[in-house]
């Protein structure tokens, strides 16, 4: 496509790539489903809100994906009952395998998060993590999740890539793709086809993150569509350049080829840094210089006019 994609190229793009993608999904991106799995999205989700969660009756995960937040959550007592969306058949599929084996029972719908048939003011929680940079039509998206939450529930998205993060993101990168020859030749582990020039990305990423954001650009989107307690914060500064330093290698090969060795340094590495920025630097530099946004609101009970959140 050489013009601007459409928003029904976006979503025919969508579906397509994270259909693909599901087989492997949970291996590529380390996804764990016991203790380190549970303290990574309860602490997401306590961060997005800025406080504790409690315990969350009924839930709406937007983009699901393969279960990675909404299991967890369960296994770990936030969420009673869920509800999980996408656009991917793909990923449903292999999200209600996971829900089996974890002996969870969890409802799936497959759609897009602008037009889900679900009844109005029927969660108490509508939350994604990763998943508003892949939407077309965020204004839509973003009544939708108002029309669905009960007044006073809580609205919560995490992982979405800060503009100002993903620039200085790319400084990494472009050196792990110098590096990648003598990274490969230590590893033993041949380059994969058309690795130096797509930098082991998948051809159709362009089109599915069509967004990055500015926090005053999610803050307003939140309170136009009628939400308050509005608040927007960073995460992930030191790990993303870890991560992303690390994936881009690793996109150089074939898969398989990835030392175990190298994957546990990897991960544990990037473990690490989490805890590095999460102790000495979110909460103390701006949240527009960290990788990923965090944003949390409220829906305002009847009687309320929504309030400008401070975040």
């Amino acid at each position: 496509m050489s013009a601007w994609p459409t928003s029904a190229e976006i979503r025919d793009v969508n579906t397509r790539y994270h259909d693909a993608a599901a087989g492997d999904y949970d291996s590529k991106w380390g996804i764990d489903f016991g203790p380190v799995g549970r303290r990574q999205v309860t602490t997401k989700l306590a961060k997005a809100l800025g406080f504790a969660p409690g315990r969350f009756d009924r839930a709406l995960e937007v983009g699901a994906g393969t279960g990675y937040f909404t299991l967890n959550l369960m296994t770990a007592g936030v969420v009673r009952r869920a509800v999980c969306s996408d656009i991917s058949a793909g990923m449903l599929k292999v999200l209600t395998a996971n829900a089996y084996r974890l002996g969870l029972d969890v409802e799936t719908v497959l759609g897009d998060a602008e037009r889900l048939e679900l009844p109005d003011q029927s969660f108490d929680l509508v939350f994604g993590h990763a998943v508003l940079h892949h939407l077309p039509d965020l204004p839509a998206a973003f009544r939708a999740f108002h029309r669905l939450l009960r007044p006073g529930g809580r609205l919560a998205f995490a992982g979405e890539p800060s503009r100002h993060g993903d620039r200085l993101a790319a400084v990494p990168k472009r050196g792990a793709l110098a590096l990648a020859p003598m990274w490969r030749a230590a590893m033993a582990a041949p380059a994969a086809d058309g690795a130096e020039a797509e930098g082991g990305d998948h051809g159709m990423e362009w089109l599915v993150d069509v967004h990055s954001f500015s926090p005053a650009e999610l803050r307003a989107m939140a309170r136009d569509a009628g939400f308050d307690q509005v608040r927007v914060g960073g995460e992930e500064l030191l790990a993303s350049w870890f991560g992303w330093a690390n994936r881009t290698l690793e996109g150089t090969v074939d898969p398989d080829r990835v030392p175990w060795l190298w994957r546990q340094y990897a991960y544990r590495g990037y473990l690490v840094l989490q805890q590095v920025d999460r102790q000495l630097l979110e909460g103390r530099l701006p949240p527009a210089w960290f990788y990923n946004l965090l944003l949390s609101a409220r829906k305002p009970e009847p009687s309320e006019s929504p309030r400008r959140g401070a975040g």
